[in-house]
């Protein structure tokens, strides 16, 4: 008999067995022997390579629901089933081998619901399952940090419920998108769509999609209005600066009626200094990083996607550089300041910064035990970095990581901020100064971007007269900016704003829709699906984005109110207050409802569908001339393919990518105009028009 300990991958495999004294490699586990675990026994490390067990497709329930049809929905199986996938069996058997064999098992997956899913899900599909387990819960893969856990597990069965709260939401997740993206994606086909390919549906994409569409919608629907503003550059014991009234008028009438009420005209006027008020500001330094803050900050700073941030964070945590990443979390422990202490110096060098961090009073701003869960803030581990070793990016975050770290031992960040008023005959005019008095903690974000500072206002007294150069300046409104993909994950955080109250607190217990480790995740998934764009940082809804949109409009679908409720009640399965049967069973409801109310929205987007259409077409088909031809991803194929119609070209040809105008003109009239840039099997350039002859795409040098 024998201890197993169950890694989530190889390396995290090897970084446990580095802890040991002894260890010699096999294949597909390592054998490990330290007389300070265990009492001394033999002890196999082995891993998956994350999921080595999944839910099994469809088909493998029934034969019919293999099949993408209205008739073979919705897809309810009475039991889940879960199977090994054929490139991972061999893995799956070591480990199985191993699991069968073991006394007691230690779960050393990644120290959330996810490993623990991951973990369970193995010892489950292994026949283990009745075997004793322990878990491993640490936040670091550093050596000492490893040793410390081995010596101190924790009881597996404290951490079941995280596993079926996890498993819980697999299950539900697999059951809303098998069954809504078969659904929406039939409909949307029969309405002639074919070319858009298969609409994936999610319980967390899905709302995510449609906030984004809420947001593109009240950009483009936006009407400027036009508007005029107050304006004084006031003359003060023979120094200048400006001031501003406070309110916006929308007309010019409201203007004049306001510039006649206080007897004022544009131009030169007389005004006193009314109000006088010089305050000492003290700022602390931003809380430490949670994964959403650090991929919000990254995304501002460098335009970094959010998936990026979580993979060069990820390898910076396995490098053992800094705490596990996947954290929601913004405090350590006393544990962790006490390490953190010892190391300023030598963070303070990597970063090379001459500020003053002897501050170790820490405020509970940073540190508070009783805010640290599962997991603390993302932190700087004891072992320092050199910068050789790190890419760009990696130097990036892991410096953020540093700076933030240190700004909690730095002292405050002052400024003296000055607020004026300035009465010309009733009509008060403002403005704000600010000067800097010690920078502290900001030394550390050199590279940050800097604050907009207010003027440096002249040395005046209250009671001082002065004149006043009243000027009006027009302007328009404008309408509220496209998401950034860092504002997404803002958004996604906090979202709830307009729910109701119950909602609304759910969201806020659960950091509302999606998790720290997932957010990234579905932004990409919205990128693949090629529902959304991303240029220059800003996110955009394509056509296929916004036909879902409309198409789950007023449903839970469209709305994080779905995930709230979902979330509170996935949460309170993690707390053992409700159970898995319960919450599937409310997901085949969900989805009953989803069969009856879909078809008859979908119908009734006719003109949308029509107009969806005829923007993909690029004109009437010159084979059959009954279709049209229409843009297939990766080709132009005939609308009347079903009936017959086999006619296409190619988005390619020669080397060349064909413009979508010389396609559109080759329908049209047969051939293109001139193009330049095609390229020969010899590599050689020349110019070229196309031409179709005899239905076949051919090249005229006339």
């Amino acid at each position: 008999m024998s201890i197993v300990i169950l890694a989530e991958k190889p390396s995290q495999g090897m970084d446990y067995a580095k802890a040991f004294n002894s260890m010699k490699r096999k294949d597909g586990y390592i054998e490990v022997n330290d007389s300070r675990f265990f009492n001394g026994k033999n002890v196999f490390i082995t891993w998956g390579f994350g999921h080595l067990v999944e839910l099994v497709q469809p088909k493998e329930y029934k034969e019919e629901w293999e099949k993408w049809s209205i008739e073979s929905l919705p897809i309810a199986p009475e039991k889940f089933k879960f199977t090994v996938p054929s490139s991972k069996r061999k893995q799956f058997n070591v480990v199985k081998g191993l699991l069968q064999k073991a006394s007691e098992i230690v779960v050393g997956t990644d120290p959330d619901r996810e490993g623990e899913n991951i973990a369970r899900s193995i010892i489950n599909m292994s026949g283990a399952s009745s075997k004793p387990v322990k878990r491993l819960w640490i936040n670091s893969l550093e050596k000492e940090v490893i040793q410390q856990g081995l010596q101190d597990l924790k009881e597996g069965k404290d951490y079941y419920s995280l596993y079926k709260e996890a498993e819980t939401r697999q299950k539900s997740d697999w059951l809303v998108g098998m069954n809504a993206s078969r659904l929406y994606s039939i409909l949307l086909q029969q309405k002639g769509l074919r070319n858009m390919g298969a609409f994936s549906v999610g319980r967390v994409q899905t709302p995510t999609l449609a906030l984004i569409y809420q947001r593109q919608k009240e950009n483009e629907n936006f009407v400027p209005k036009p508007f005029q503003e107050v304006y004084g550059d006031v003359n003060v014991n023979g120094s200048e600066f400006e001031t501003k009234y406070k309110e916006r008028f929308l007309s010019q009438e409201e203007l004049e009626k306001c510039l006649q009420y206080h007897n004022v005209n544009v131009g030169e006027n007389s005004g006193i200094v009314r109000k006088l008020d010089t305050k000492l500001k003290k700022v602390q330094s931003p809380k430490l990083h949670s994964l959403s803050t650090l991929q919000t900050k990254a995304n501002k700073n460098w335009k970094y996607s959010p998936s990026d941030v979580l993979a060069i964070v990820q390898d910076l945590y396995e490098k053992k550089l800094v705490s596990y990443p996947r954290t929601s979390s913004q405090y350590i422990t006393e544990n962790e300041l006490e390490y953190l202490k010892g190391n300023i110096e030598a963070y303070k060098v990597f970063l090379n910064v001459d500020v003053d961090v002897s501050n170790h009073d820490v405020s509970k701003r940073y540190v508070d035990g009783s805010k640290v869960l599962e997991h603390y803030a993302i932190i700087p581990t004891r072992q320092v970095a050199s910068k050789d070793k790190l890419s760009e990016k990696e130097l990036n975050i892991y410096q953020e990581i540093l700076s933030t770290t240190l700004g909690m031992f730095a002292p405050v960040y002052e400024y003296e901020e000055t607020l004026v008023d300035v009465n010309v005959n009733g009509l008060v005019l403002s403005a704000k100064g600010k000067i800097d008095q010690a920078l502290g903690w900001k030394k550390l974000f050199k590279d940050d971007t800097k604050d907009k500072k207010g003027d440096v206002l002249p040395n005046m007294s209250e009671g001082d007269e002065c004149i006043v150069d009243l000027k009006i300046k027009d302007g328009m409104t404008t309408p509220p900016k496209l998401y950034t993909e860092g504002q997404l994950i803002n958004l996604m955080k906090n979202a709830g704003k307009d729910l109701d109250e119950d909602a609304k607190e759910i969201l806020k217990d659960t950091e509302g829709i999606g998790t720290e480790a997932t957010r990234g995740a579905v932004i990409e998934t919205l990128k693949n699906q090629q529902y959304i764009t991303v240029k220059k940082n800003t996110i955009h809804v394509t056509k296929k984005g916004v036909i879902l949109c409309e198409a789950v409009e007023g449903t839970l679908l469209s709305s994080p109110e779905m995930t709230a409720k979902w979330e509170g009640f996935l949460s309170d399965i993690g707390k053992g207050k409700r159970t898995q049967d319960a919450f599937i069973t409310n997901i085949y409801k969900f989805i009953d409802s989803l069969m009856t109310d879909a078809p008859e929205k979908v119908n009734a987007m006719e003109e949308l569908v029509n107009g969806s259409k005829e923007a993909l077409s690029v004109g009437v088909c010159p084979e059959c001339e009954n279709g049209q031809i229409e843009d297939r991803g990766k080709f132009y194929g005939c609308s009347g393919y079903g009936n017959g119609c086999k006619f296409s070209l190619p988005k390619r040809w020669a080397g060349k990518t064909i413009p979508k105008g010389q396609v559109e003109k080759l329908v049209k009239v047969g051939k293109t105009n001139l193009i330049k840039g095609f390229k020969s099997k010899k590599g050689n350039k020349f110019d070229a028009r196309l031409i179709i002859e005899n239905g076949k795409l051919q090249m005229s040098f006339r």
